[in-house]
């Protein structure tokens, strides 16, 4: 059935987009939880119960020992004391058909052992002594006697008959999430096998004529990119408890996907086609889904993800996911997510939230929903936290986010310092043992997370790029922990003191050396401009790829222009702005940049050739608040470890022979 709706990438709000799905869903009789199936108790973990648990049996389905000790009857004990002991018979009358006609005696009894019916009591066997024939103490059994040094009231250390559950009790409702202790509670109720809800069968479906298998041997080839977003999709369907089927790549071909997601949708629960939704010339699962049934939604008002797809053929819901690899993986938390939930009877996950501030102005499309990827930590009373990279194909950023921040329709954005509610992908037991880092990016930094993240569990080092001068005003905001920085001053020669001085004032701070490091320009293997020194920035045949204004190696850069005289729009491609030494050393491989400053470790790891201009410091700037703290102890302790220094010392242009070494500035210090 085709629908007349005018549809077609016309983006409409989340909460029309979700309630147009749901009447549809409802319509066809695909809104309820699936049905159940039965499975072995053992294998159930994590499945949700289709219908209630009853118990079977009773627990414990006798009256049970708790103790190892000896029954007794609690009247043949009264007022038995240290000084006054009771004195009783050994029997073995595990049953009788008139208790009352037992004499006083004492049974011995393990812990989990049937008590005798006579018995409505058991004292452990510290308060008692075992006697022989003749009276006297005696260590084991067989003997004639106990002597009973306290009195036991009645049911005393006894686990009675349905303690735990009674036959015919609820032991677990429907609609709930089995746990390791309700698998025992199950069995314990003589349930050998449990009725749980049915897994989603999901089907997921990567198209794009420009895909290639993640396992294939050979490299892409420019145009050809890695398929990983189907692993990305299917695991997050095992993970919120559905079974997901991973198709082959389908090309570009209406034909060919028309016939995949038809097969798809004739076999599964839910069908998602990813990549295909927007409004190319290659873009057909719109046309697809409408060809087969009906097309509910093309478009949500969301950031990224916008051009997602709702739809259903037959009666079976298809989703349209988009193929950039951050709108793939929220497109499943905000659409797939709740769907699975709702077909499994729990209700929808509920991320912790934790109130924090934003570190920076953000600026967000006015009519959509933003999902804004967030790196969080704790600097001193606050939280804080960082947008990270917004690109929607930047799948590094949903890596190293701790957290999401939604800004709403209608919301210009967010102003520095202002209040966010993070929904947090990680505990916020986690967040506060975050070490935040900002400032310059260097390669012995993400060295440093890994051995930190080796040596001290639990702990991690997070980093946002964004130059040395940024990271001086991050920690003059308060908004990290410390910042690393090569920022030369041109009136002494040296390194970052005097921009601490400026940016930091009366402020108690700790400039801590890590390494020193070369720097020069990074030019395509083999040299084959020739480049040889700074005077070179005058050819302006040559593309040159520059760093961020604030960050130390365009500080070195401008500082070397105006020794020579020379102007920044004298030099091709001084505008061109990059984030990493990594980065412009890609900028630098893929041809679209002839050279860019930077270190020679960037250059060597993406196989470039290196002209070396200059060695110069790179340090970690730290107020003394947090070079004293607890947090930061284990990370600069790595700075005097063997192994750690090696590994830096052994990447191409580091000298890590001062590393560790601390200058203490004091608002006042000469």
């Amino acid at each position: 059935m085709k629908s007349d709706r005018d549809v077609y990438l016309h983006d409409i709000p989340l909460d029309r987009a979700w309630s147009r799905f749901k009447a549809a869903l409802e319509a066809a009789s695909r809104w309820e939880p699936l049905p159940g199936e039965s499975v072995p108790v053992a294998e159930a973990l994590g499945r949700v119960t289709a219908e209630p648990v009853w118990a079977r049996l009773s627990s414990p389905h006798y009256h049970a020992s708790a103790m190892d000790g000896f029954a007794v009857r609690g009247q043949d004990t009264a007022g038995a004391t240290e000084t006054r002991p009771v004195h009783l018979e050994i029997v073995e009358l595990a049953t009788v058909e008139d208790p009352d006609g037992v004499p006083r005696s004492a049974q011995p009894v393990d812990t989990g052992q049937p008590l005798p019916l006579w018995a409505d009591a058991v004292v452990m066997v510290e308060n008692a002594q075992l006697l022989g024939a003749d009276g006297a103490p005696t260590a084991c059994l067989p003997a004639s006697s106990v002597e009973i040094r306290a009195s036991a009231p009645p049911w005393q250390h006894v686990r009675p008959m349905g303690e735990d559950m009674v036959a015919t009790e609820l032991v677990l409702p429907a609609n709930h999430t089995l746990r390791p202790v309700d698998l025992g509670a199950i069995a314990g109720s003589r349930h050998s096998a449990v009725m749980v809800r049915r897994k989603p069968r999901v089907a997921v479906l990567p198209t794009g004529s420009e895909l290639v298998s993640w396992d294939r041997e050979e490299q892409p080839r420019p145009g050809e990119i890695i398929e990983y977003n189907s692993i990305v999709l299917a695991a997050q369907v095992t993970a919120w408890g559905g079974q997901p089927t991973r198709w082959p790549i389908v090309a570009d071909d209406f034909d060919a996907i028309r016939a995949a997601v038809a097969e798809a949708a004739a076999t599964h629960d839910l069908v998602l086609v990813n990549a295909g939704s927007s409004a190319g010339t290659r873009d057909y699962t719109a046309a697809v889904v409408a060809d087969l049934g009906e097309l509910l939604v093309h478009g949500v008002a969301v950031r990224p993800g916008h051009p997602v797809i709702l739809g259903l053929v037959g009666e079976t819901p298809v989703l349209g996911v988009p193929g950039y690899p951050v709108s793939a993986a929220l497109t499943g938390e905000i659409f797939v997510e709740p769907l699975l939930a709702r077909w499994l009877g729990r209700p929808p996950a509920e991320p912790s939230c934790q109130e924090a501030i934003i570190s920076r102005k953000v600026l967000s499309p006015m009519g959509d929903d933003e999902f804004l990827r967030v790196a969080v930590g704790q600097v001193g009373e606050r939280v804080v936290a960082t947008p990270l990279g917004r690109g929607a194909g930047t799948i590094t950023s949903l890596v190293r986010a701790d957290g999401i921040v939604r800004i709403p329709r209608f919301c210009e954005g967010l102003e520095a310092g202002e209040a966010v509610t993070v929904q947090l992908y990680r505990s916020p037991r986690s967040i506060a043992s975050t070490i935040v880092a900002t400032g310059s990016h260097d390669l012995a930094l993400d060295l440093l997370a890994q051995y930190l993240a080796e040596r001290a569990p639990g702990m991690r080092l997070t980093s946002a790029n964004v130059g040395s001068l940024g990271g001086l005003v991050a920690l003059r905001r308060g908004e990290a922990h410390l910042a690393g920085s090569h920022l030369l001053d041109p009136a002494t020669g040296e390194y970052n003191r005097a921009y601490v001085e400026r940016y930091l004032p009366g402020r108690e701070v700790v400039l801590v050396a890590l390494v020193e490091r070369e720097q020069g320009f990074i030019v395509a293997a083999g040299n084959p401009t020739g480049l040889s020194g700074w005077d070179d920035l005058r050819r302006r045949e040559l593309r040159y790829v520059n760093r961020q204004r604030g960050a130390g190696t365009r500080v070195l850069l401008d500082y070397e222009l105006e020794r020579r005289g020379i102007m920044p729009e004298d030099v091709s491609g001084y505008e061109r702005q990059e984030y990493t030494h990594l980065a412009v050393a890609a900028a630098v491989a893929s041809g679209t940049a002839d050279y860019g400053l930077g270190i020679r470790a960037a250059a060597t790891a993406l196989e470039l050739g290196f002209v070396p201009l200059t060695s110069e410091r790179y340090e970690l700037v730290i107020p003394r608040q947090h070079h004293e703290s607890e947090l930061l102890r284990p990370l600069l302790e790595l700075l005097f470890d063997e192994a750690f220094r090696s590994a830096v010392a052994a990447m191409p242009g580091y000298d890590a022979s001062r590393m560790g070494e601390a200058v203490f500035l004091a608002p006042d210090s000469p």
